[in-house]
This record gives C-alpha cells, structure tokens and sequence, in this order.
C-alpha cells in the first residue's frame, strides 16, 4: 500500500464526490493546512506550537510532489501559504520551502 502525503490525503477527501479530480482539490487542501498552522488554545495548551508549526511546513512543501490542476496537463504549480496567490514552479528557488518567505531578512525578532 502506497503511503500519501498529508496534503493528498485531504485534497482526495476533498474530491470525494468526484475521486477522479482530487487534484484539483490540492490548493483547498493547502488552504486548510495553512490556517491550521495558527493553533488555537486548546491545541497550546497540549502540545508544543514550534513542533506543530514545523510539522504544517512540512506538509505544505509537498504540495509541490503532487500533480495539480493547470491549464498545462502534468503541470506542477502551488499558491503562497494562504492560498492567495497563485505560484508557478519558476516563482521559487530549488530550495522547495523558500516560498515561505517573501523577502528574506526583513522578519523583526525585537
């Protein structure tokens, strides 16, 4: 049995009325995962958030080693980690998780 990435497992739930366009269900699915990085107090309260937050960004990245939907059959593409904006596999570096970052050196950690 072939084990899916976290992001393919929602997206497949997703598409459960039509199995067949899961795909088209990845960035719904990138959606979800983004929002649940921000825990809530209940999940605080039991866990560590550096932990879950780093879990999240994991799954995220794999959004990009599943096929989704593009006008280009076979064409891989993703969105920002709200799922605002849409990404080409040309918009980021070789480094899968730069897209996390809009402009590198510009957090303020005062």
């Amino acid at each position: 049995m072939t084990e899916r990435s976290l992001i393919e497992r929602l997206a497949r739930h997703l598409a459960a009325d039509a199995p067949e366009q899961w795909p088209e269900r990845v960035e719904a699915a990138a959606s979800i995962l983004a929002i649940m990085k921000d825990s809530d107090a209940a999940m605080r309260a039991v866990g560590d958030q550096g932990v879950w937050e780093r879990m999240i960004d994991a799954a995220l990245r794999e959004r990009w080693t599943v096929p989704q939907s593009a006008a280009e059959p076979g064409a891989l593409g993703g969105a920002d980690e709200e799922g605002d904006m849409r990404l080409s596999p040309d918009a980021i570096s070789h480094d899968r998780a730069d897209w996390v970052h809009i402009r590198k050196g510009q957090e303020d950690y005062r």
